[in-house]
């Protein structure tokens, strides 16, 4: 067969492979329809489709396996890459409790393979999600960043084509190293376009990986990645951590619903159930002048929505724009289609004279958002990679962490997880209200809630 009529089959064959609706297995396929083909005549995409002979090997195998396991695998959520993603294996490690997974990573596989073979082996699951991570060995097979970029645009325009609601979670290239042929600027380049090409792409979210195990070369740390490649078992615990956060606001895992009740003394400023005194404020004049000035210095800065009048969401369980979604006691802060947007909500109620807020928060990989009190903003932000506070001992990333922030005399002590952010941030005598900020990535609230430590009320 030449590798033209190959390719129209292996087009034509998706729709054959889908599990019928009693969920009865697809017949089964010849070995040689698994296979490589021959050349790259016809074939979608550019740039490199390895043709060794232990990849052919690996891919028709794996392949020819999951072909078996259409039916089983039916509506999960589908792990779709190369070498690091086949090293979750088919447990995931245990780090995905109670998660519909299936692994469709092939060892070897570049951006332009994972095209080749997107409908048969994802698109057949129904996928409940997608996670995505390829483009690191297009580079040793000295494909240019420009190549990679368009091939997962040709991904993602097959993913929404097959199902525009279906989410998808597009992973930035992991650091590695020159002597890999993975050098760190050209897998910066790389991820800087993948941004571009989901840049305002409501079905994905961008997860910037990239910081979490790059060094200060912007290489693989050898503690993670001990042939600068591949992750060991504790950079697959690190990777996990931040999609836990992403599956979480999902849907897709942690769907038991946070009960909590403050301890005595304390009162709830989040019902968790919905947006019940949160709202949007009139943008302050000088934040609308912060907002030209920082346009007119950088065109690319983000948007920085205006807000005329004031906007209540109270019963309802997101924003209008959806930029503040309610999951199961959890007040989501979700990553912005944009890249960035600079954004808050706030309390409906004003608060003046002394208080010990609390909250709890958890952050995805680099995330950058912030508490404000009164007026003024308390960062709150992936702390070790975003900073500003990168020496802390007691943060866990990607895990919960509480702030305490108690106000006295015009001034607030702010501590996380007990250590020290700002001993004397200066907070405004006048009233004003609890507010949370969205610019970069996804940060999740819970157990929001204060003590006044006077007999002044709130308004």
């Amino acid at each position: 067969m030449n590798s033209l009529l190959r390719w129209t089959w292996i087009l034509v064959l998706p729709c054959l492979l889908v599990a019928p609706a009693g969920g009865q297995a697809p017949a089964a396929q010849p070995a040689a329809h698994w296979e490589l083909p021959a050349t790259d005549d016809g074939l979608p995409g550019a740039g490199p489709i390895r043709r060794y002979d232990w990849f052919r090997q690996l891919w028709a195998q794996r392949r020819a396996a999951w072909g078996a396991r259409v039916a089983a695998d039916q509506h999960a959520v589908v792990f779709l890459g190369d070498s690091i993603t086949q090293g979750w294996g088919d447990d995931f490690k245990g780090a995905f409790p109670g998660l519909q997974a299936a692994n469709r990573g092939i060892s070897g596989d570049t951006s332009r393979g994972v095209l080749l073979r997107l409908d048969e082996d994802v698109l057949a699951l129904h996928p409940a999600a997608v996670i995505l991570l390829i483009g690191t060995n297009d580079l040793e097979e000295n494909a240019e960043p420009e190549t990679i970029a368009g091939n997962l645009r040709l991904i993602l325009a097959r993913l929404a084509a097959h199902n525009a609601k279906m989410p998808v979670i597009v992973c930035q290239v992991f650091p590695s190293s020159e002597t890999k042929k993975r050098p760190a600027a050209k897998i910066k380049q790389i991820n800087q376009l993948y941004a571009g090409v989901v840049k305002g792409n409501p079905q994905v979210t961008f997860l910037e990986t990239w910081p979490q195990f790059a060094n200060a070369q912007g290489d693989a740390k050898e503690a993670e990645f001990p042939d600068l490649l591949h992750p060991n078992n504790l950079g697959y615990q690190k990777w996990a951590a931040g999609l836990r956060t992403i599956l979480a606001t999902l849907e897709l895992m942690d769907t038991a619903d946070d009960v909590y009740a403050p301890e005595p003394g304390f009162t709830s400023l989040f019902t968790g159930r919905d947006l019940t005194g949160w709202g949007y404020r009139p943008t302050s004049a000088g934040d609308i002048q912060a907002a030209q000035n920082w346009r007119k210095s950088d065109p690319n800065s983000p948007p920085w929505p205006i807000v005329t009048e004031p906007v209540k969401f109270d019963g309802k369980t997101a924003s209008d724009d959806g930029r503040y979604v309610v999951r199961h006691g959890r007040l989501v802060v979700t990553t912005p289609a944009e890249g960035r947007k600079i954004q808050a909500i706030s309390t409906t109620r004003d608060f003046t004279g002394d208080f010990v807020l609390k909250l709890e928060f958890r952050a995805s990989p680099f995330a950058d958002s912030g508490v404000f009190i009164r007026g003024p903003q308390l960062q709150c932000r992936d702390y070790l990679i975003a900073g500003p506070y990168k020496q802390l001992q007691q943060y866990r990333a990607q895990d919960w962490n509480e702030l305490v922030v108690t106000v006295k005399g015009g001034t607030a002590y702010c501590t996380c997880n007990g250590e020290v952010l700002e001993a004397a941030m200066k907070i405004p005598a006048t009233a004003g209200p609890i507010g949370l900020e969205g610019d970069r990535g996804q940060m999740e609230y819970r157990h929001l809630r204060i003590q006044l430590l006077d007999s002044t009320p709130a308004k």
